[in-house]
């Protein structure tokens, strides 16, 4: 291990410059680290990176889901609940049947436990493959919005297929009144455990003496709890990180500090950047090995296989996208959905399209134990699974991963004016966060604002950022009139997230939740 240190920093390294290279050549990072990988794997004395099958779910899903489940939108995850329900479950579900019984059909020696343990490991696109590829084009703000909210969600419905199968190649068995009540739990106890756990660090953060580095090291203990107190009760772990996540994100700003939500932004990103790298370039390093054991198998059959379960992948998902848009239709005669129009056949065909693999399926592949039992026989076709699992990624990630962006710029997407246009909308919180303002200090702070030279520049023009510190002396009293504003601002910005009648992208009231932030900073510094 120590030997090998220096490699592993290289790799940090490389993973670096290539996400670099990826951006200047406007090509999706996930592509580039995968063929890379391959290419740093065929070196000779290259050393292998190993990592126990048990750990490998625990070392990198909790951090990645909980950074996605603290980005994501929770109002656009509520407003496509449906939509993002189907994929996540449903399309899940009939993906990894369908994956299960052409494998078993086609495959020699596969059994059906088999089959579904494969499905539930390439059933879940991969969200960070597909956003790092639509930040180069434009799309319709729902597309990414169902993405984002699918991924976050596939992740459980898949590992839950995942462990059933395992049980039932282990056991040679599998009782469907048994299952039943086994995956009410999961989903239950999931849930339950993120909740729980996530209330609790809420009120860990509003009660101990804690800082910003306190703070920020106890959001990187709570997915790692969270998801090993699940399992430890036989429940999702997934579902509890995804839960938990979503509990504190929506509360973030109850119970964090300015100082601990402009670090814990800085800190998860540069982790997410990391962890998300290595995964990719893992997907390549670890090929030689996964060819190493392919007992009984040729490379040129187990590359049939492979893309034989891509193409499966691949038709399912496009067929899946058009069924969705065909349910909708009928039901929106029944129920309310979030948009009764038609959403015509370019929409379903390009997320037909975005179904790329990667992080969750290597995961869950990798995490196969070599031996059924720690004395037990080897598990059987254990390579086979990972190799089809290395071609369905590689191929998604260079066929579908390549031609997604050319696609959606020769495919004119409507715009379905889902949100005011930004200028529009920012011209509009500016307005109404300025006149918020002057009102506040008005009422509030009269007196204050008629001696203090500070709340008069405030109450002209707070909005615009100083090129350098005021020389102004800025007393207690003055300090905290402003946080009030502050605050007011804040929870005006929050409620019109809220508010459906105003059409406002989450994402740019992030924004200007961050400048508030940012500000309250600058001004605790001054002092």
């Amino acid at each position: 291990m120590i030997q090998n240190f220096p490699f592993y920093l290289s790799l940090i390294i490389v993973i670096v410059l290539l996400i670099m290279i990826a951006n200047k050549i406007r090509v999706a990072y996930p592509v580039l680290l995968v063929v890379a990988g391959l290419l740093i794997s065929i070196i000779p004395d290259i050393p292998m990176i190993r990592i126990d099958p048990e750990l490998i779910l625990i070392i990198f899903l909790p951090p990645l889901l909980y950074e996605a489940a603290w980005t994501i939108s929770w109002k656009e995850l509520w407003k496509w609940r449906r939509i993002i329900g189907s994929f996540a479950f449903v399309v899940v579900f009939l993906t990894a049947t369908i994956v299960a019984f052409v494998a078993n059909h086609f495959i020699p020696g596969f059994s059906l436990a088999l089959g579904f343990l494969l499905g539930g490991i390439v059933s879940p696109p991969d969200a960070v493959s597909a956003g790092a590829i639509l930040k180069f084009v434009k799309v319709p703000k729902r597309m990414s919005s169902i993405l984002e909210g699918e991924s976050l969600l596939n992740d459980a419905s898949s590992l839950i297929i995942f462990r059933f199968a395992m049980i039932a190649v282990a056991t040679g068995q599998f009782v469907w009144h048994e299952a039943v009540l086994s995956f009410s739990w999961m989903l239950v106890g999931g849930i339950g455990t993120g909740l729980l756990i996530g209330w609790l660090f809420m009120k860990a953060h509003k009660m101990l003496p804690t800082d910003a580095n306190m703070d920020t090291v106890l959001t990187l203990v709570t997915p790692y709890l969270m998801y090993i107190a699940a399992e430890e009760i036989h429940s999702s772990g997934v579902l509890a990180v995804v839960s938990g996540g979503l509990l504190l994100s929506n509360h973030r700003h109850s119970f964090l500090t300015t100082s601990s939500r402009l670090r814990g932004i800085s800190v998860w990103g540069s982790l997410a950047f990391v962890l998300n790298g290595l995964v990719f370039i893992l997907i390549g390093l670890d090929l030689p090995e996964i060819i190493s054991g392919l007992d009984g198998v040729s490379v040129s059959t187990a590359i049939g296989y492979g893309l034989m379960i891509t193409l499966v992948l691949v038709v399912v998902r496009i067929l899946s996208a058009y069924g969705a848009v065909f349910i909708t239709l009928i039901a929106r005669n029944f129920i309310d959905v979030a948009d009764s129009r038609h959403p015509g056949f370019k929409v379903p065909a390009i997320l037909g399209w975005t179904g790329m693999r990667g992080v969750v399926s290597l995961a869950a592949a990798l995490s196969i134990p070599v031996k059924l039992s720690q004395n037990g026989p080897d598990f059987p076709h254990r390579n086979l699974i990972l190799f089809i699992t290395f071609i369905v990624i590689l191929t998604t990630l260079l066929v579908q991963g390549l031609t997604l962006p050319l696609i959606i710029r020769k495919v004119d997407l409507p715009d379905y004016n889902d949100y005011l246009p930004n200028d529009e909308a920012e011209e509009m919180i500016r307005r109404e966060m300025s006149k918020l303002t002057l009102d506040h200090l008005d009422t509030n702070y009269r007196e204050l604002l008629e001696k203090s030279s500070f709340l008069q520049q405030i109450s002209k023009k707070w909005q615009d950022k100083m090129e350098k510190e005021p020389d102004i002396k800025i007393s207690s009293e003055i300090r905290e009139a402003y946080l009030d504003v502050l605050d007011r601002q804040r929870a005006w910005l929050i409620e019109q997230n809220k508010n459906e009648q105003r059409h406002l992208d989450e994402d740019l009231i992030r924004k200007h939740l961050m400048q508030i932030d940012l500000e309250e900073e600058r001004l605790l510094l001054v002092h």
